[in-house]
């Protein structure tokens, strides 16, 4: 994606900012300005005169560059939708999609969801040092999937407690297993831990000893 770079001119380098900030619509704060020359009043106060020059940059705000791979793969895709929501926590930004045509991007048991999410990953993290983990939801399909889940591990956590027996689960993707792990790892009667190998690794929930 292109970065909206301006380079501006004036008396002096607060004149010059000032036009590129008029030109951008942004406030001082939204932009990364590097003077790339200092004004000279030349010989007599007329003759070698040089203007300011300056190099403006639009800052983008957090999660909005991610926004911005996401539209433009999803206008390829021709798809009716609307971005609902944006959260930005450090180093990970979520992004709610909603609109009539979305469901298609769910795909089967969320497949064509998180291929979506690897690319916009990909894509936005390419050449950046500091990394962002992306996190891409379609009408509030994983966080259903994952109050589901949440509520799934405490319900088996209490079979565990009353039977004294463990509890095998389904196979689950990696990001499956680490909610129920997360939902249970403040528990202190049980603890679980992953089994087996991809794509048929499980969730074992257990007595602490």
């Amino acid at each position: 994606m292109e970065e909206q770079v301006i380079e501006k001119r004036g008396k002096n380098v607060d004149e010059a900012i000032k036009a590129a900030l008029d030109e951008l619509g942004c406030d001082i704060d939204d932009v990364v300005i590097e003077v790339i020359e200092e004004p000279t009043k030349g010989i007599l106060g007329f003759m070698g005169k040089k203007p300011a020059v300056v190099r403006v940059s639009k800052r983008e705000k957090p999660g909005e560059d991610v926004q911005k791979v996401l539209e433009e793969l999803l206008d390829r895709m021709k798809l009716a939708y609307r971005i609902d929501k944006v959260d930005v926590e450090e180093d990970r930004v979520r992004i709610n999609i909603a609109g009539k045509d979305v469901g298609l991007l769910i795909g089967r048991k969320g497949e064509t969801l998180n291929a979506l999410q690897f690319v916009v990953g990909l894509i936005h993290n390419r050449n950046r040092e500091e990394k962002m983990r992306i996190v891409l939801d379609v009408e509030d399909y994983r966080k259903k999937k994952e109050q589901s889940l949440q509520s799934l591990a405490l319900r088996l956590s209490d079979k565990v407690k009353n039977t004294k027996k463990n509890v095998v689960m389904r196979p689950m993707s990696s990001q499956e297993r680490r909610i129920v792990h997360t939902a249970l790892q403040s528990d202190p009667q049980v603890t679980t831990y992953s089994t087996g190998d991809e794509p048929n690794r499980k969730v074992v929930i257990s007595l602490k000893r």
